[in-house]
C-alpha cells in the first residue's frame, strides 16, 4: 500500500491512538517500512523539543498518541526542515492538520472539523489519490521549469543578434527590426504557454526524491547550461550572417538567413528543451499532440514569409534559391549538433 510513496522518496510515519501492539500489527500490513521502535504519546510529551527532533526522525511508529502529541510530532519534522503532509479524519486530529504544511483529511469518513482544519480532502478517502496529486505536481514544476530554461535561451541569440550588428558596426547594422522580434515572440508564448505545459511526466519522475525545501527553482548549474545553448544557437544564427555578408549577399537575402535560421533555432530548442536527461530519440516518442502542430504551424508561418510577396515586403525578405537553402542547413548543422549535445 506504501510502496508507491517510499518509490517516491517520502517517509512515511504512522501516529495513531491505538496500543502499540494494536499499531505494530497495523503498521506490518500496511507495509510501513520500520514498524520498529514505537514511540508513545506520553514518551513524546516527555522529550525536550533537541532530543525529539532527533528521535522523530529515526521512529516511524506512534502508538497512544493524542492532540498535543501529535502536534509535537509535526512541529519537531518541521524543526527538522520536513516538509510535512498529515492526514486525518477525526476531532483530535485538527491541531496537527492545521499546523503541517500540507493537511489532508478524509472526505467521506472525516469530520467537520478535520475537514475545515485541513488544506485538501480525500473525496474517496483513497490515499492512492496523494499518489496521483504528488506525480502532477511534479510533472507541473519540471515542465514549468522547462518553460522558463526555453525562454531563457532562446531570448538570448534574440537579443545578440539584434544589438551585436548595430554595436559592431557590421555592413548590414539592422538584421532584425521590430516586426522580426515581434514575430518571434508570437512563437515564444505559444510553445512555453501550450507546448510545455502539455507535456507528459518524464519516465522515473516518481522515482526521484522530494526537493529540498530551501532549493532555489533554477539552480546555478541549470541556468549556465540555458545560457550556454542560447550563446551556442546565437554564435550559429551570427556566424550566418556574417557568413552571408562576407559572401557579398545583399540586405535582404543576409536578413532573409539570418531570420530563418533564428526560427529554425527555435524549432530545435523546442524540441531540445523537452527533456535535460534525455535524447531527442527519447522525446521523440513522448506523446504531445500540440508539439507537432505548433512547429508545423512555425514552419508553415516561415514559408508564407519566404514566398507571400506580401509577407516578403512587410518582413523586408526575399525567397531563398535551393543552393542558399542547402547552405544554410548546412551551417545550421554545427549549432544542431552542438546544442543537441548541451
Amino acid at each position: 500500500m506504501l510502496r508507491q510513496f517510499y518509490e517516491a522518496g517520502l517517509q512515511v510515519k504512522m501516529i495513531t491512538g491505538d496500543n502499540a501492539l494494536t499499531a505494530a500489527a497495523i503498521a506490518r500490513q500496511v507495509g510501513l517500512r520500520h514498524p520498529e521502535p514505537v514511540l508513545t504519546g506520553t514518551e513524546v510529551l516527555a522529550l525536550d523539543p533537541t532530543t525529539l527532533q532527533q528521535r522523530v526522525s529515526e521512529v516511524d511508529l506512534y502508538a497512544r498518541m493524542f492532540p498535543e502529541a501529535k502536534l509535537r510530532v509535526i512541529e519537531a519534522l518541521k524543526a527538522n526542515g520536513e516538509v510535512v503532509a498529515m492526514t486525518g479524519d477525526g476531532v483530535n486530529d485538527g491541531p496537527a492538520l492545521k499546523a503541517a504544511h500540507i493537511g489532508v483529511a478524509m472526505g467521506k469518513r472525516g469530520t467537520e472539523l478535520a475537514r475545515e482544519a485541513a488544506a485538501l480532502v480525500l473525496r474517496d478517502d483513497d490515499l492512492s489519490d496523494m499518489v496521483t496529486a504528488i506525480a502532477f505536481g511534479r510533472k507541473i514544476y519540471n515542465n514549468l521549469k522547462k518553460a522558463v530554461q526555453y525562454i531563457i535561451t532562446i531570448h538570448i541569440p534574440l537579443i545578440l543578434t539584434v544589438l551585436v550588428p548595430s554595436l559592431l558596426a557590421w555592413q548590414y547594422a539592422v538584421l532584425l527590426g521590430p516586426v522580426h522580434v515581434i514575430f518571434l515572440e508570437l512563437l515564444m508564448g505559444p510553445t512555453c504557454s501550450i507546448v510545455f505545459e502539455n507535456e507528459p511526466m518524464e519516465a522515473g519522475t516518481m522515482q526521484r526524491p522530494p526537493r529540498p525545501a530551501t532549493s532555489s527553482f533554477l539552480q546555478l548549474r541549470e541556468l549556465g547550461v540555458s545560457i550556454v545553448q542560447g550563446l551556442v544557437v546565437a554564435a550559429g544564427v551570427l556566424g550566418t550572417a556574417a557568413y552571408a555578408i562576407a559572401q557579398g549577399y545583399s540586405e535582404t537575402l543576409t536578413r532573409t538567413l539570418t531570420f530563418s535560421t533564428l526560427v529554425l533555432a527555435n524549432v530545435l530548442l523546442t524540441l531540445v528543451s523537452r527533456s535535460r536527461g534525455q535524447t531527442l530519440r527519447t522525446t521523440w516518442r513522448y506523446h504531445n499532440p500540440l508539439l507537432p502542430a505548433m512547429l508545423g504551424l512555425t514552419l508553415l508561418l516561415l514559408a508564407l514569409c519566404l514566398t507571400v510577396p506580401a509577407l516578403q515586403e512587410f518582413f523586408q525578405l526575399q525567397s531563398l534559391t535551393w543552393p542558399q537553402a542547402r547552405g544554410l542547413r548546412r551551417r545550421g548543422r554545427p549549432e544542431h549538433g552542438l546544442v543537441r549535445a548541451l
